[in-house]
């Protein structure tokens, strides 16, 4: 599981494999069943997780309704930074769709592995970057682009999306109903076929 991870950081910066061995020591694998919570509303989240396989929904609820905020698949970063960065009770919560791996660090091993190889430090600052981008886009698509749009975006993402996420939690994310989703992807469907 960790060799994903260890992939990922060659990627974002140059690491011996001595600097590489430090993912085993800082980071832990943690197993989320499907519907399980890896963070829930009014918890402190003190971790960054790094989804190894899998998939998560961050969600929000106000006035007792569920918000998806956003849906992330294998690669991607998961954390509530605003509670994370201000140790505070976050709104966030991050739900597993389906059975899914998630390598954990948690905040005050991150700055341990910080002061052990400065090189983290720019693999944090990146990855910090890389979310903030992420929410940027997010917020976006839902303020200048038609729900079609939206959809479509979602599928070059995640091909295989309908086969991963329920269709609740896509029309959620996407701010329209079930039914909505049905129509714009049969609509979609037929344009492929024609």
């Amino acid at each position: 599981m960790f060799d994903s991870l260890k992939t990922y950081c060659q990627n974002v910066v140059p690491l011996t494999g001595d600097e590489l061995k430090l993912i085993d020591t800082f980071f832990e694998q943690k197993a989320v069943k499907r519907k399980d919570l890896l963070l829930q509303n009014g918890k402190v989240c003190n971790f960054i997780g790094f989804i190894a396989n899998g998939t998560i929904r961050h969600f929000h609820v106000k006035e007792g309704v569920e918000r998806t905020c956003d849906i992330s698949f294998e690669n991607a970063w998961v954390t509530d930074f605003q509670s994370f960065t201000q140790n505070t009770p976050g709104i966030m919560n991050l739900q597993a769709v389906e059975d899914t791996t998630v390598l954990i660090i948690k905040k005050d091993s991150l700055y341990k592995l910080y002061t052990e190889c400065a090189k983290y430090e720019t693999f944090g600052r990146v990855m910090a970057e890389q979310v903030a981008q992420r929410a940027t886009e997010i917020a976006m698509s839902l303020s200048s682009e038609k729900p079609e749009e939206r959809f479509q975006n979602l599928l070059k993402r995640q091909p295989d999306l309908f086969q991963r996420v329920p269709q609740k939690y896509i029309a959620n994310f996407l701010g329209i109903s079930p039914e909505s989703l049905s129509r714009i992807r049969s609509r979609i469907l037929k344009k492929l076929k024609s």
